[in-house]
C-alpha cells in the first residue's frame, strides 16, 4: 500500500499547527516541504526557519524538496532544522555527487528529483546512493497544476531497477496527485504520493488520504474548499 506525504504548500500558514495536526490525524506518513528560492524555480516559499517550526509540530518524517540553485550550501541547515530526507535537482549548480555525500555526512537521507523533461538517464549513476527519488508529474514551482503522464514510464523503470538491482530508494511522485491519478501512479510503482491541494482542500481529509493510499473504493472527494 502506498504512503502519503502532505505538502504544506497548500496549508493555511496562519494556523499551521492545526493544519499539520489535522493531516497527521488523517493518516499521512510524511510532511513534504517545498523549498523554492525564486531562482531555480519562479516561485519563492520558505527556508530552514519554517522547516524547524514544522519539526516542532510533528514527529512525522520531513522530506524537504529543495528547488534551489545551490542546495549543497543549505544541506546542513535543513538537517539541523529536522529534515530526514533532503531532495534536490541534478540541474542545480551543486555537483550531484558532492551534494549527496554532504547530505549523508550530516546524517540525512539523500534524494534526487526529476522534472518532466529530465531524462531518467541523468540520475542513473546515482541511484545506488539514494534513499528517495522524486518523480515530478508537473513542472516544479506551483501547486494546483495538472498531472503529466510523462512521469509514468519513469515510475515503472525506477521500480524495475529497484527490484533488479536491490536499490533501497523510495519512489515518490509529486504533482497533480488526486483520486483519479493516484491509482495510475500506484500501479506504475509509486510508493509515496505527495499531495498539496487535494489533501488540504478536502472537506474530509481522512477520506482524501485513504483515496490516495488506495484504502477507499470511493471514486472522488467532494466538495472541495476554495
Amino acid at each position: 500500500m502506498a504512503k502519503v506525504s502532505a505538502s504544506i504548500l497548500s496549508a493555511d500558514f496562519t494556523r499551521l499547527r492545526d493544519e499539520i495536526e489535522d493531516v497527521e490525524s488523517a493518516g499521512v506518513d510524511f510532511i513534504h516541504l517545498d523549498v523554492m528560492d525564486g531562482i531555480f524555480v519562479p516561485n519563492l516559499t520558505f527556508g530552514p526557519f519554517i522547516a524547524k517550526a514544522v519539526r516542532s509540530l510533528t514527529k512525522l518524517p520531513l522530506d524537504a524538496h529543495l528547488m534551489i540553485i545551490n542546495p549543497i550550501k543549505y544541506v546542513e541547515e535543513f538537517r539541523r532544522a529536522g529534515c530526514e530526507y533532503i531532495v534536490f535537482h541534478p540541474e542545480a549548480k551543486s555537483p550531484v555527487s558532492d551534494t549527496i555525500e554532504r547530505i549523508k555526512d550530516v546524517g540525512a537521507k539523500p534524494g534526487l528529483a526529476i522534472n518532466p523533461e529530465t531524462p531518467l538517464d541523468m540520475i542513473l549513476p546515482f541511484l545506488k546512493d539514494l534513499k528517495w527519488v522524486l518523480v515530478m508529474s508537473v513542472n516544479p514551482g506551483f501547486a494546483g497544476q495538472s498531472f503529466m503522464s510523462v512521469s509514468i514510464p519513469k515510475l515503472k523503470r525506477l521500480m524495475e531497477l529497484k527490484e533488479k538491482e536491490g536499490f533501497d530508494y523510495i519512489i515518490a511522485v509529486d504533482g497533480g496527485i488526486n483520486s483519479k491519478t493516484a491509482p495510475i501512479v500506484r500501479d506504475a510503482g509509486a510508493e509515496v504520493l505527495v499531495s498539496a491541494s487535494f489533501i488540504f482542500g478536502a472537506e474530509d481529509r481522512k477520506r482524501a488520504v485513504e483515496l490516495l493510499k488506495g484504502e477507499s473504493n470511493t471514486p472522488s472527494v467532494s466538495p472541495l474548499k476554495g
